[in-house]
């Protein structure tokens, strides 16, 4: 058994230590994240809080801030409590882009609730991504070339989104865009979360690189199945208004010469056809190559951990 925690307790007058293991203690240091971004976005000002309160505690995967603490984990770091900042951050980040998003979009769901958009209006909306944004400076204020790391993800992520807008709009959603797309909008910020945290453990060059390629890959993936659920999946699995792509001109059906038809010609035909499998089939190929990068990783708990999250990107239903 892996140890990196210990307490002290007493028991029938003695002092004994009880160990944790990693995985107990990471799921410490991400309880410890949902309350540091609960309390990061405190303001007197109602709306504010409220609605950014509202769409923190709605959840979701929490995948881009587990990343990251277990990067940290995996290449040696020993206290993971140094990565609650950072991974607050990079969860907000992500959380501000899907507020913006569903303004964008119209959406009206997140998370298995209405959306920030629905309940308060575009505007109060707008602001609350602005805010979870700025939060992310004052997180992230303390680390340095870190802010490096992720203000070129958060860069990446504005671009990526630009991108797809402007080719819905020119309708020149092709393969090779759809691909940059989703590299800028959602595998960069995996990456991102992946590298920070190996560098907070010090890491050598190699295993920077490796966790950036493992990182950047299984966010093609996530990506690309979160296109698919979006096809096949309904509101009440997804948890958040479903079939937007396409009906918006967008996303991987699109890209692979599916879109142009009402929603369910479009359904039947993925289903029928073999759009969907080699949409799968590409996904699970970007995992393996990602689990790969891996190998210069000593073997540990936390590499398993690491391995065990890039295949549920792609086994996932919602």
């Amino acid at each position: 058994m892996i140890v990196d925690a210990q307490e002290r307790r007493v028991l029938n007058g003695h002092t004994t230590l009880k160990t944790r293991t990693n995985k107990e203690r990471l799921e410490t240091v991400l309880h410890a994240i949902e309350t540091r971004m609960h309390d990061v976005v405190d303001s007197d000002v109602d709306v504010l809080r409220d609605a950014s309160r509202h769409i923190i505690g709605a959840g979701g995967k929490r995948i881009r801030p587990r990343l990251l603490v277990l990067a940290y984990m995996a290449t040696g770091g020993s206290d993971a409590d140094v990565t609650v900042d950072p991974a607050a951050a990079v969860e907000l980040v992500h959380t501000a882009s899907v507020v913006h998003d569903d303004i964008n979009d119209h959406g009206i769901l997140r998370r298995g609730r209405p959306s920030v958009n629905k309940l308060w209006g575009r505007t109060f909306a707008l602001l609350a991504g602005d805010f979870l944004f700025t939060k992310v400076y004052e997180l992230m204020a303390p680390f340095g070339d870190m802010n490096v790391v992720l203000s070129e993800a958060t860069v990446a992520l504005v671009e990526g989104e630009t991108m797809q807008a402007a080719a819905v709009k020119d309708s020149n959603f092709t393969r090779e865009v759809y691909t940059e797309i989703i590299a800028r909008k959602t595998a960069a910020l995996f990456r991102s979360a992946a590298e920070i945290g190996a560098r907070m453990a010090d890491a050598a060059t190699a295993q920077i690189e490796a966790l950036r390629g493992f990182g950047f890959n299984i966010g093609l993936a996530f990506q690309i199945v979160d296109d698919i659920l979006d096809i096949v999946g309904d509101e009440a699995s997804l948890g958040k208004t479903a079939h937007l792509d396409v009906q918006q001109g967008r996303g991987f059906a699109v890209a692979h010469g599916e879109g142009g038809d009402v929603m369910d010609s479009i359904k039947r035909r993925m289903l029928e056809g073999d759009t969907l499998e080699a949409a799968r089939v590409q996904a699970r190929m970007l995992v393996e190559h990602a689990v790969a990068m891996l190998d210069v990783l000593p073997d540990s708990d936390a590499k398993n951990e690491l391995i065990a999250l890039a295949y549920s990107t792609i086994e996932r239903t919602a």
